[in-house]
C-alpha cells in the first residue's frame, strides 16, 4: 500500500470514529500517524532521478508576499495592477504556469509579490504543481489568499485545508510548549496548567511513534494533540494570512459588506481597480514592518531615506543593517522616538526600536 492510500485510510478512520473521552487516545495516535505520512509525502527520502522544475525565485526587497489561490481568481491581474510587472492574465484557468515576481514600493519599502500557479484540490498530495507552490509559500513573510467573491465559502476552507496538510499554520500563534530531545533519561512530562487533550501516556506514545524515547516536555497552555504533533515535527511554519476577495463588482453590496466584515479580509475588484490602495495598506500592516531613520552627529536626520526593519528589532539589528563592523566598534546609541523615556535616550545594543525612531550610532 502506497503512502497516499495509507493517508486516505487514516483520514477515513478519523472521520468515522466518534469523538469522545474514550476515543481521544485512539484519535491522537491516528493523527500522529497521519502527520508522519504527510511529512514523508512532502519530503521523500529518495535519492537519484531527475529533480522536477522548481520555482527558484531569489528573495529580494524588505519582505515577501506570496499569492495563493485556485485558478482564475485574479492573481495575475492584481500583480499587473499594483506592480510594474506584466504577468499573463486570461479568463481561463492555468494562465500562469510558473512563478512571476513583482515589486510593490510603499513607505520607502520594497515588498516582493509573487504570483504562483493556481492550486488545485489535492495539492498537498503533490497534484498539479502543489509541491512547488507550497515550497515557495514556506519562504513567505505573508500569505495573500486570493478568493473569488462570486463563489462559495468552501473555496476558502479547501485552500486552508490544503495548506494545513503541508504544515502551514495561518493566523495562529506557535504552541507554548517546550520540547527538547535528550540522549537518555526517558520522557519527562510536566505542565503548568490543566490539560484537556494531552496526558503523559498519550504524549509518550506519540513520541514513541516517532522513535523518540528520551525527551523533556513542558506544556505551558492547554494545547490540542495536533498542536503537540506540530511541535514534535518542528517543521511547521506559522504565517499571517490576509484573505482577499476579488470580483466585488459582480456581487451585491450586501454580500460585499458581509465578506468585508470577516476577520483578516479585504474585498477588491481588480478589473475596476476598486479598494486596491486599502489592500496595499493592509499588506503593510500585516507585514508589521518599521521605518527607522538614522542621523550623524550634529546633523538632522534624513527623513527621506528610511531603513525598513522587522517589528521587535533591536539596535543590534539596526547596526547590522548599516554595516556588519558597527557592532564590534559599538559604544552606545542615541535614540529619539516612542521607544524612549526621554529624547534622546542613551541605549545599548539590546534596546528595541519602534516605528519612526531616529537612531544615532556612536562608535569607539
Amino acid at each position: 500500500m502506497g503512502i497516499l492510500e495509507k493517508i486516505a485510510d487514516i483520514e477515513r478512520e478519523i472521520a468515522r470514529t466518534q469523538k469522545n473521552k474514550a476515543t481521544e487516545h485512539h484519535l491522537g495516535m491516528l493523527k500522529a500517524k497521519l502527520a508522519k505520512f504527510r511529512a514523508e509525502l512532502l519530503d521523500p527520502k529518495t535519492s537519484g532521478g531527475p529533480k522536477g522544475e522548481g520555482f527558484d525565485v531569489m528573495k529580494s526587497g524588505d519582505a515577501r508576499v506570496v499569492m495563493i489561490g485556485f485558478p482564475s481568481v485574479g492573481k495575475s491581474t492584481l500583480l499587473n495592477t499594483i506592480t510594474k510587472t506584466q504577468s499573463e492574465a486570461g479568463a481561463y484557468e492555468f494562465t500562469t504556469l510558473t512563478c512571476i515576481p513583482g515589486k510593490i514600493e510603499y513607505h520607502g519599502a520594497e515588498i516582493q509579490l509573487l504570483d504562483l500557479p493556481g492550486i488545485i484540490e489535492g495539492a498537498a498530495q503533490g497534484k498539479g504543481r502543489g509541491r512547488q507552490v507550497v515550497a515557495v509559500a514556506r519562504t513567505a513573510d505573508l500569505i495573500l489568499m486570493m478568493l473569488d467573491a462570486t463563489k462559495s465559502h468552501q473555496q476558502r476552507q479547501q485552500l486552508e485545508a490544503e495548506l494545513e496538510a503541508v504544515g502551514l499554520r495561518l493566523n495562529v500563534p506557535k504552541p507554548n510548549i517546550y520540547f527538547k530531545v535528550k540522549k537518555g533519561g526517558g520522557v519527562s512530562f510536566n505542565k503548568t496548567c490543566p490539560l484537556t487533550y494531552l496526558n503523559e501516556r498519550l504524549v509518550t506514545q506519540i513520541l514513541h511513534s516517532y522513535r523518540i524515547h528520551n525527551a523533556e516536555i513542558l506544556v505551558r497552555e492547554d494545547c490540542t494533540v495536533d498542536q503537540f504533533i506540530d511541535v514534535v515535527l518542528g517543521n511547521r511554519k506559522y504565517l499571517r494570512c490576509l484573505y482577499c476577495y476579488n470580483k466585488a463588482d459582480e456581487v451585491s453590496i450586501e454580500e460585499v459588506d458581509r465578506l468585508a466584515r470577516e476577520p483578516n479580509t479585504v474585498v477588491v475588484s481588480c478589473s475596476l481597480k476598486l479598494n486596491l490602495d486599502y489592500l496595499v495598506d493592509q499588506l503593510w500592516k500585516y507585514l508589521d514592518l518599521l521605518r527607522i531613520y538614522t542621523k550623524k552627529r550634529g546633523e538632522f536626520p534624513d527623513l527621506d531615506e528610511a531603513m525598513i526593519m522587522r517589528n521587535g528589532s533591536s539596535i543590534e539589528h539596526v547596526c547590522h543593517s548599516i554595516h556588519r563592523s558597527l557592532v564590534e566598534n559599538f559604544k552606545y546609541a542615541l535614540v529619539w522616538g516612542t521607544s524612549t523615556k526621554h529624547d534622546p535616550q542613551r541605549v545599548g545594543l539590546s534596546h528595541v526600536v519602534e516605528n519612526e525612531d531616529v537612531v544615532q550610532i556612536v562608535t569607539k
